[in-house]
């Protein structure tokens, strides 16, 4: 087919042309940062010895270290640089804690009126050598890593499941050094001061005033400069679409369709294994919320679990890893199925073979599945032993699953890629690049593509460059690509409604990635203030961070407007209209976008705010209504929406979905509400009142008030579990085992509409 008889570019070019500035204004900034990761990351010494020239610890040792709290999952325990999990300590903070008051100790013994002074002196004197890489230590720094070599070895080693790990989790002596060695290079950087300036490498980060570590000039002026680019960005976004109307919502408002029934819709072969890929997800996110449940009540009854030991078969670690991994799977499950399945109603055909490929798909997602979950419970259980990050628990936040399923599932993404692309080639070659076919097709490959860069992240790097780049995947990967992946989607959905117009939502499509990318790109940065980062990174992340809340404040209207016009399309046509509660749940998202990932984003978002708070129950509150709130109530209404085409009209239940729609969103809400915001600020207020190490203790976490707060996360929670995720799991089923007979089209004719009429 020539070029001439290609549909022109339905927008103008300069849309194209501002996204394309944008997004190449964005990489190349974070190219910058990139570089200045590596040469301003803090150094690892080759050699640490204490005044006599006796060697603590070497570089070897810090490296083996991380990779024994990666190996034993303990970033899914405490954190390092305040990220990680919540249950146990900010090993950060505890070791510099730990470590000042045996120093203070130390000097008390002779010089007691000076003895603050000297270990604040101890602790901030940079005495690394670059030259011969030489780190040497004072002698109360040395006492203090003798004798925390001997408190961890009592804290990890001990035969009970009192802390919630694993008996005898870590006995090796020489592990234990080598553990402590790492936590103990992670509190010099806190607590050093960077060549030439007044503030350590982590920007003075934890507080500790034990060794003079207070908020820094930075951190205040960015946090203001963040409130006055988020007034101000708010006002110059609110001028400007109320000066232009850049969506120009018209024409279908002005007409009235007929939705065709569901049963009359004819379904392709690939379109129908989707029915298993979203068993596979109910299934999966019923699995995920029990995991959630378990691991939330380690945090109001550490021991027992209803009157079970549950840490010497389920450790808290191992919990909260398949928890996470799990969200992971089940949300991409999702998203893998409706991709499929809206691809022939975009095209009108299907390539042969679709199906088998759809087929092999999730039998590979069902390897990498239960393959990581296997390996990370033999990982961190300590079973495997070589390959351990290969084929066990690769140990990072979000990126447990060993570097072989890490692998494995980056080659299914690019392999769900090229099914998309063999059912869209022939609506591809008639299409502008510019226009909505070719957006979901870039769509779906930023998915694969930003997920790989996951693999710089190296259990044996500096720990500092791992977290620049698991933070790729973590917010960069979620915020940005997977955000534009759902806004294609959810515009092609309506207009394969004819709700409305190609033009309209083509319009919103790149006003999203417009807006989302000015700041969550470079936003990205916001995550690693305190990560051993230079103080650029802190300047461009809050000042970009706060910039994301601006699309989420606008386009939180426009979705509304957007939900609206679906809803009156529905009410007017002459047919019923079959996606009322698809529909709800995305409402449901724009709802949670605005509240999680805007209103709760940057309230820990803000550098003073961070300071204090990082590794607390409200990076969790943030978490939890973000993700499950956008990405897991999309999943769903995805969900729905397919099924609503595979399961027979006599057998689609309405009752079922409207009580998992409002079970889903009501124990949500009770789980923010009811205990993580509430937890959150009791923690942010004891780390500024008390202290950072003492708001991260297992003494503060188990206290009388916060298990309290954590009992009555209960009833939201069994709400959420037995109402939001049963009634989904039978929807699911029924798709599969009832499955709706052909309809008597051999195809299907992509529109789900059967005609547009005049009012």
């Amino acid at each position: 087919m020539n070029g001439s008889s290609k549909q022109g570019l339905l927008i103008s070019k300069g849309w194209v042309q501002a996204v394309a500035l944008v997004l190449l204004f964005g990489f190349f900034v974070l190219g910058l940062l990139a570089y200045r990761t590596y040469t301003d990351e803090p150094p690892i010494p080759a050699r640490v010895v204490d005044p006599d020239g006796q060697v603590l610890f070497t570089g070897p040792d810090v490296i083996a270290g991380q990779e024994i709290f990666l190996k034993n999952g303990l970033m899914e325990y405490g954190s390092i640089f305040g990220h990680g999990a919540y249950l146990g300590p900010d090993f950060t903070a505890d070791y510099l804690h730990r470590a000042a008051e045996i120093a203070t100790a130390y000097y008390n013994r002779s010089a007691p009126d000076t003895a603050r002074r000297q270990t604040i002196a101890d602790f901030k004197t940079n005495r690394y050598d670059r030259a011969t890489g030489v780190l040497t230590y004072s002698a109360a720094q040395a006492e203090a890593f003798r004798r925390l070599t001997n408190h961890y070895a009592g804290f990890f080693g001990t035969p009970t499941t009192k802390f919630g790990l694993r008996p005898d989790a870590i006995t090796d002596p020489e592990k234990i050094r080598q553990l402590t060695a790492f936590f103990s290079w992670s509190a010099w950087a806190a607590s050093a001061l960077r060549p030439h300036e007044n503030y350590s490498y982590t920007n003075n980060w934890p507080p500790e005033s034990l060794v003079g570590n207070h908020a820094t000039a930075e951190t205040i002026l960015w946090s203001v400069l963040s409130l006055i680019a988020l007034l101000g960005g708010i006002g110059l976004l609110l001028a400007a679409f109320g000066r232009w109307n850049f969506l120009g919502w018209h024409g279908r408002e002005e007409q009235r369709i007929q939705f065709r029934p569901p049963d009359a819709v004819a379904l392709s072969p690939a379109q129908r294994s989707c029915a298993w890929f979203f068993l596979v997800m109910a299934a999966l996110f019923t699995a995920q919320t029990l995991l959630g449940g378990a691991a939330e009540h380690y945090r109001a009854d550490l021991s027992n679990f209803f009157g079970l030991d549950l840490a010497r078969v389920l450790p808290f670690n191992i919990a909260r890893t398949w928890h996470l991994q799990l969200a992971i799977f089940w949300v991409a499950t999702s998203y893998l199925a409706a991709g499929i399945f809206l691809a022939p109603m975009i095209t009108g055909r299907e390539p042969r073979g679709q199906s088998w490929l759809s087929y092999s798909l999730l039998g590979a997602l069902a390897i990498v599945v239960f393959g990581s979950l296997a390996g990370e419970y033999g990982g961190i259980e300590g079973w495997i032993r070589k390959g351990w990050s290969w084929f066990g628990d690769q140990g990072f936040e979000y990126l447990d699953l060993g570097r072989f399923w890490q692998v494995l599932l980056t080659l299914g993404l690019f392999f769900w890629v090229v099914i998309l692309f063999r059912g869209l080639r022939h609506k591809l070659q008639m299409e502008q690049v510019g226009n909505m076919p070719w957006l979901f097709f870039f769509a779906a490959l930023s998915i694969p593509a930003f997920y790989a860069v996951g693999l710089l992240a190296r259990p044996e790097s500096n720990f500092t460059t791992t977290d620049f780049w698991r933070f790729w995947v973590v917010h960069l990967w979620v915020e940005d690509f997977l955000e534009l992946f759902t806004t294609v989607m959810v515009a092609y959905v309506f207009v394969l409604l004819g709700v409305v117009h190609a033009r309209v939502a083509l319009r919103l499509i790149y006003l999203d990635v417009l807006l989302y990318s000015a700041g969550g790109m470079i936003g990205t940065m916001h995550h690693v203030y305190f990560s051993g980062e230079p103080a650029v990174h802190m300047a461009l992340g809050a000042f970009f961070s706060a910039a994301e809340v601006i699309p989420l404040t606008f386009l939180t209207l426009e979705a509304w407007s957007f939900l609206q016009l679906g809803a009156q399309q529905g009410a007017q046509a002459r047919t019923a209209f079959p996606h009322f509660w698809a529909v709800m749940f995305l409402a449901s998202v724009g709802f949670w976008n605005f509240l999680g990932a805007g209103i709760f984003g940057f309230l820990i978002n803000l550098p003073i705010v961070s300071y204090y708070e990082i590794g607390t129950a409200l990076t969790a509150n943030h978490g939890h209504a973000a993700m499950m709130g956008v990405y897991g109530m999309l999943a769903v209404g995805l969900a729905l929406f397919c099924l609503r085409y595979l399961i027979p009209e006599k057998l689609w239940s309405n009752r079922l979905a409207k009580v998992s729609f409002w079970s889903l969103n009501l124990g949500l809400a009770w789980m923010v509400f009811a205990s993580l915001f509430p937890l959150g600020l009791l923690q942010l207020y004891h780390s500024v009142s008390v202290g950072y190490y003492d708001a991260r203790s297992l003494a503060f976490i188990s206290g009388h008030t916060n298990s309290l707060l954590e009992w009555l996360r209960l009833p939201g929670d069994a709400l959420f579990i037995v109402g939001g995720t049963l009634p989904l799991l039978y929807l699911c089923w029924l798709g599969v085992s009832r499955m709706k007979k052909q309809a008597p089209q051999p195809e299907p004719d992509g529109v789900l509409f059967t005609e547009v009429q005049n009012r």
